[in-house]
């Protein structure tokens, strides 16, 4: 009989909705029978796509025995971390805490009153060496609960207490400076691995965000160093097997130091910020490859991830079934040379199949070896040892040549591959992850010069202004199935707009201006700590739980703090607003202790101080769009990189919806009736041009 699960809308809880464990979603239902039986909380966070999230359900959550013992002696509870990141940042904070680190599946025992006293990822059903299992855990800690309970109960104080505290730090007028920078770009650097790219060893996670700063640093100092590490990083990741060389689209993260062994997820926001980095590095190197790259992730995402809404869902699974039928993670994305050969010998070329295994580097006993047992499974992954030019130079082929072999032999295994049992697919639509992926689209379109990818941005950021709103006109967070729900957080808010700017700055449609300005204004009224500063991951009337949390470091994308940083920075140019900046700089001090503490981990909020105190120029273009001098003008400024640079479009006559946005712009208006530009700097402006080169110059 399903669990109450069965009545979720989530694709990770209704994974579970057939297990003996008795779960209950996230709510009060669970709380109060928590209280009423005097029982702990088993409080289990993960996500659909989430390989060792699979394992444990396989050992222990469908496992009778172990069912038998967490429904006896918990309330178990299910929580995708996805729809409740709230819930997530708190448990996986005191996770760090206890643990020194933390990851997914999260285990936490709570008291009733949701205060935690263990915590622990991933617990097989047995324990094994030092690791405690299932079988352990329950028993000891239903003795615990029953006969020193106190014990548990300090802990639990001990640990509230700890995480309260962890909420106000920050605070004063510490803000970073260019110390923070240097040191940022220093550790960037000492952790840069010269050989393969990326930073650290395994495993080894992209970390756009890095890249995006580097970049930034780059342009900052006019050093080559920055620029240096973020090109051998984005050359080395496009040629591994954490690129998806048949299907395009990145991986989660590579398991080893060399970018070739992935864990096969792929996420929307991994896709969205690729994008931004391989899209800022085209913009700045001019490498075919970067846009090439940009174009297979975006040809993944809109083929696999994008709803017929318009939208785009959030994630497809590591895992799939293989050819035994059994659950397996990378099934769908390794070959046999075998396969290989048995595909490509009926394309009608009799060397492509060696070709292919030569040139991806396959082995006849194979190169994937499982994530968990680290041995060879006899199969393969798609990789690139050499980038294309200098792989047909060793050949003795022409590039054109070479591309249209293997374009030949892509499409025939994507074919093949389509007919396996597809991975997973969580189909929900989240606000943040969408306004990351609205902001990709939006990049691209520019700096590709692509109607295409503004088309896809602005379907989507329509579908979410339109639909993700409740009956008072708050944003929501998630829509699956025909219904919108959970109050946004911070993230939905900061990421949406980022998108939002992204757009305006694309099309120079007012409208996504005004949305961003709305929602900027209603994020400020709910999340902003006016008194302690920073800004809140949970809206004022939102749900109580034991802590509110802020958050500035970055994970896997940057903070909510760190987006809504530098988004503030942007519109306080684009609008005038100078209050705006004021709350930048308020929010700026908040997070200075943390991030001048160790700023490398903190390099998302660091581009907002790259901002504040780089020489930001607004520059508004003032004209019709049809003539082919405003064309030229904004041909100027995007040829520029200038990631400090806000760009409005002022049409000719009244133009009343900048007007209302932007009122500084009623006087820059055509020159004898030719488009212009103005720029202005440290808030003095230049006198108006109608020369593109000029105006490229001005913001260089």
């Amino acid at each position: 009989m399903p669990n109450r699960l069965a009545q979720e809308s989530s694709p990770y809880l209704l994974q579970h909705k057939d297990n003996p464990v008795d779960w209950y979603p996230w709510g009060e239902e669970a709380f109060e029978k928590a209280r009423s039986e005097d029982k702990p909380i088993f409080l289990s966070i993960g996500y659909s796509t989430c390989h060792w999230c699979h394992v444990m359900e396989e050992e222990s959550f469908e496992d009778d025995e172990v069912a038998e013992l967490m429904n006896d002696a918990f309330v178990p509870i299910k929580v995708d971390r996805e729809e409740r990141p709230d819930v997530d940042s708190i448990y996986m904070t005191v996770c760090q805490m206890m643990r020194g680190q933390g990851g997914w599946p999260l285990t936490v025992l709570l008291t009733p009153d949701r205060r935690p006293f263990y915590a622990a990822t991933y617990l097989p059903k047995r324990g094994r060496f030092q690791q405690m299992g299932m079988m352990d855990l329950i028993p000891r800690v239903q003795q615990l609960w029953d006969g020193e309970r106190e014990k548990l109960l300090s802990d639990a104080d001990e640990v509230t207490d700890l995480l309260r505290r962890s909420v106000d730090e920050g605070g004063g007028t510490d803000a970073p400076e260019e110390e923070a920078l240097d040191t940022a770009r220093q550790q960037l650097s000492q952790q840069f691995d010269r050989q393969h790219g990326g930073f650290g060893q395994s495993p080894k996670f992209p970390s756009p965000h890095n890249l995006l700063f580097l970049l930034r640093e780059w342009h900052r100092t006019g050093d080559d160093r920055p620029l240096q590490i973020v090109t051998h990083t984005l050359d080395r990741m496009r040629l591994g097997g954490i690129f998806d060389q048949v299907g395009y689209g990145f991986h989660r993260y590579s398991t080893d130091s060399h970018w070739l062994l992935p864990h096969f997820e792929k996420m929307l926001y991994d896709q969205a910020m690729h994008v931004l980095a391989y899209s800022e590095a085209h913009q700045i190197t001019g490498t075919d490859a970067y846009a090439e790259t940009v174009r297979d992730v975006l040809t993944y995402v809109q083929r696999d991830l994008q709803a017929p809404e318009g939208a785009f869902t959030s994630a497809e699974d590591a895992d799939s079934l293989n050819e035994e039928g059994e659950s397996e993670e990378g099934a769908f994305y390794v070959w046999s040379t075998d396969e290989v050969r048995e595909v490509l010998d009926d394309v009608g070329d009799d060397d492509l199949a060696e070709l292919v295994i030569d040139v991806y580097n396959l082995q006849e006993d194979g190169n994937y070896a499982d994530e968990s047992t680290r041995q060879k499974t006899g199969t393969n992954i798609l990789h690139l040892r050499q980038p294309l030019p200098e792989i047909a130079a060793d050949r003795d082929l022409s590039e054109s040549e070479l591309r249209e072999k293997l374009e030949t032999a892509r499409t025939a295994l994507l074919q093949r591959r389509e007919e396996r049992p597809r991975p997973g697919l969580d189909d929900k639509i989240l606000t943040d992850w969408n306004g990351l992926m609205i902001a990709a689209f939006a990049t691209a379109a520019r700096t590709l010069d692509e109607p295409a990818y503004r088309e896809a941005a602005e379907n989507a950021a329509g579908f979410l202004l339109d639909t993700m709103q409740d009956a008072e006109g708050r944003l929501l967070h998630r829509y699956r199935d025909g219904e919108a729900g959970i109050r946004a957080h911070l993230d939905d808010y900061a990421f949406l707009v980022w998108g939002l700017l992204e757009l305006y700055e694309t099309s120079f449609e007012p409208r996504w201006l005004e949305a961003a300005v709305d929602l900027t204004e209603e994020c400020l009224a709910h999340f902003e700590d006016a008194d302690r500063g920073g800004f809140y991951l949970t809206p004022d009337d939102g749900e109580e739980l034991i802590v509110r949390q802020k958050e500035v470091s970055d994970g896997a994308i940057p903070s909510g703090n760190s987006v809504l940083l530098r988004n503030l920075l942007r519109l306080a140019r684009m609008t005038g607003r100078t209050e705006w900046e004021e709350t930048a700089a308020d929010l700026h001090a908040w997070a200075g202790k943390q991030v001048n503490s160790r700023p490398g981990s903190f390099t998302a909020l660091l581009m907002g101080t790259q901002f504040a105190l780089g020489d930001a120029r607004e520059v508004v273009l003032a004209g019709d769009r049809a003539d082919a001098d405003w064309t030229s003008l904004v041909e100027a400024v995007r040829s520029v990189y200038a990631p400090n640079t806000v760009v409005l479009h002022r049409p000719p006559g009244d133009a009343p919806a900048i007007t209302r946005l932007a009122p500084f712009t009623e006087a820059q208006t055509p020159l004898d009736g030719r488009p212009a530009a103005y720029v202005c700097r440290n808030f003095a402006c230049d006198a108006p041009t109608t020369d593109a080169e000029d105006l490229a110059a001005s913001i260089t």
